[in-house]
């Protein structure tokens, strides 16, 4: 395993972490209604993470019963070998907050969490409840400093589905000390957030990327087309050392549901001294294929010049989105990431944001003209819109910490 100082929390963190939603059974109960049979699978999952080296293992209280089959396991385990991470939301009342992070302890059954993560970051409301009110704190965050203090928690970020202008907001605040580290978004097929990892290593924060196997493009199960392109890697090497190739980013979170699924992360790390060779000409596979598809080397092209973010939209139409999950199907045929995607707007509130899915079409075509007059594809775009709604639209999707 290699590992990478993670920001000014000075902890050696491995470049591959264990993140814990895939592996819990389902919806939060008493340990004693898990399945033994998941019970021991995750039993595996950490006795392979820890004999590999990938020592951090994070979970959120909103992630079922994850934090309650963790606290049957950790104890057993040397705790000088483990970052531990659990994430709780941020909440109106900053009381409810350290309730819930005391609560969060006891199912964990230990005395304290190495990382402690504001859990949805999401919007101004969220930012709101985390920091408080401008230049007076008083949020959640101050909460978990208080935690700090007493011995609870060891250092304090945040995580985040925010648009970009949002997300930089949380990363610069300076209240309470500000945050200590990140977890975001930022992947191959999703590099909006390269300006927000520039901003957290300006500021020494460490910078933990969410489950990119899954939320980079479902390369579990990636389509031919994709597969061919990042030839002779698998696209989850290929993401994974895309990523990792930037010295800002610390770790990538595996959503592990069984010791297999760290095989070709544990590939990965064995081939990052190699990264130089094998990424440009897969880069350049991949521009390529784009550019013939869509006109524009990038799934990103049509997302950001001109167009509004939902939050501006008259119609809270997520366009950014829509345009860029638009490109990644005509582009590379991810058609079964773009569905999931699409289909979870509007279902889970601030976490995939903008009009419902089953929606969109009720839009006026020459409304949306109006939202992006200023992008250069201002006549296409209420077009491309109409196609992905027809092409994507299904089953409302929901996040997978809710099924």
């Amino acid at each position: 395993m290699q590992y990478r100082r993670f920001g000014r929390t000075e902890i050696q963190m491995p470049v591959i972490s264990t993140g814990g939603m895939r592996f819990q059974d389902g919806a939060e109960k008493p340990l004693a209604e898990v399945d033994p049979a998941k019970q021991a699978n995750l039993a595996a999952i950490l006795d392979h993470a820890l004999a590999n080296g990938m020592s951090h293992i994070e979970t959120a209280r909103g992630y079922g019963c994850s934090e309650r089959m963790l606290g049957a396991v950790l104890p057993g385990l040397p705790r000088e070998r483990l970052i531990v991470q659990t994430k709780v939301p941020p909440a109106e009342d900053p009381d409810q907050f350290t309730a819930q992070v005391l609560e969060s302890l006891e199912r964990l059954q230990l005395d304290h969490v190495d990382l402690l993560g504001l859990h949805g970051v999401n919007n101004q409301e969220t930012l709101r409840w985390a920091v408080g009110e401008p230049g007076r704190g008083g949020g959640c965050l101050a909460a978990a400093r208080e935690l700090q203090r007493l011995g609870k928690v060891r250092h304090v970020g945040f995580s985040t589905h925010a648009p970009l202008k949002q997300l930089l907001d949380a990363i610069h605040t300076e209240t309470d000390g500000g945050f200590d580290y990140v977890n975001l978004h930022y992947y191959y097929i999703f590099q909006r957030n390269a300006a927000a990892v520039a901003a957290a290593a300006a500021r020494d924060m460490g910078v933990f990327i969410i489950s990119p196997s899954d939320k980079g493009g479902q390369l579990y199960d990636a389509p031919p087309k994709l597969t061919g392109l990042c030839a002779p890697l698998h696209p989850i090497e290929f993401n994974n050392l895309w990523t990792l190739n930037n010295p800002a980013v610390h770790t990538l979170s595996l959503g592990a549901a069984r010791v297999s699924d760290y095989d070709l992360a544990l590939s990965s790390v064995a081939k990052l001294d190699q990264r130089a060779a094998l990424l440009p000409p897969i880069e350049q596979k991949l521009a390529e294929a784009m550019a013939t598809a869509t006109g524009e080397p990038s799934p990103e092209a049509f997302s950001w010049d001109g167009v509004p973010e939902h939050y501006d939209e008259p119609h809270d139409l997520n366009l950014p989105i829509m345009l860029w999950l638009r490109s990644l199907v005509v582009g590379w045929d991810l058609e079964a990431y773009g569905r999931s995607r699409y289909n979870m707007m509007g279902h889970a509130n601030h976490w995939f944001p903008g009009r419902k899915a089953g929606e969109v079409r009720d839009v006026p075509a020459e409304a949306i003209a109006a939202s992006v007059k200023d992008s250069p594809w201002a006549e296409r775009i209420p077009g491309w819109v109409n196609e992905v709604a027809q092409r994507l639209e299904g089953e409302a999707g929901r996040r997978l910490s809710d099924a």
